[in-house]
């Protein structure tokens, strides 16, 4: 017997698409693209600034990587590695973790870089336009190749590379503050000898 994949004429269709799995997928050009699960080395990377901003604005307002984003353009939706929420936008959140373009932006978005020019060009060129798009004030990519962390702010409408952070700079969101940590600590893999 063949499996039919759904094709979905609307961002409304596939909302309510349920394939009785967890798993995540992007929705392009009306077909579902399988998303892969992250690199451990990045899943610890998010968590660390999970934590980080978690102790600035609160448990509630931080999402990892199981935030959607619906965005303009192809693919529609996006899952970034690391989000910061607006207060409002907690109990909007409560039934379903997708973050409408209705509800507006959130406050700030990162995505950790993974290893290839492919994962690279999504990063920097095709989610950077998505992000820019829908007016999210501060966008950051983490990129464990190069050791640094870019910051990109919305003036006008466009993104500026504001700074890029590496070695002993303290982590700083231009809307949030300062973290406790530097960029070297956030590259600096678990000790697992204990």
């Amino acid at each position: 017997m063949v499996q039919l994949k759904p094709r979905f004429q609307s961002f409304e269709e596939y909302l309510a698409y349920d394939d009785g799995t967890e798993k995540l997928y992007e929705l392009f050009n009306g077909e579902l693209i399988e998303v892969p699960p992250e690199s451990g080395f990045n899943v610890e990377i998010a968590t660390l600034l999970l934590l980080q901003f978690a102790a600035k604005v609160g448990h509630q307002r931080v999402r990892g990587h199981g935030l959607e984003l619906e965005v303009r353009g192809e693919p529609r939706n996006r899952y970034p590695d690391f989000t910061v929420i607006r207060p409002e936008q907690v109990d909007q959140l409560k039934q379903r973790n997708t973050l409408r373009l209705s509800m507006g932006q959130p406050e700030l978005v990162v995505e950790i870089v993974s290893p290839g020019e492919v994962q690279r060009n999504r990063d920097y060129v095709a989610k950077r336009s998505q992000y820019q798009d829908l007016g999210i004030p501060e966008y950051w990519i983490v990129d464990p190749q190069t050791a640094t962390v870019l910051v990109l702010a919305l003036r006008d409408g466009v993104y500026e590379e504001y700074v890029t952070l590496s070695g002993s700079d303290r982590l700083q969101s231009l809307q949030l503050g300062a973290l406790t940590i530097t960029a070297a600590e956030l590259f600096t893999p678990a000790d697992t000898e204990n």
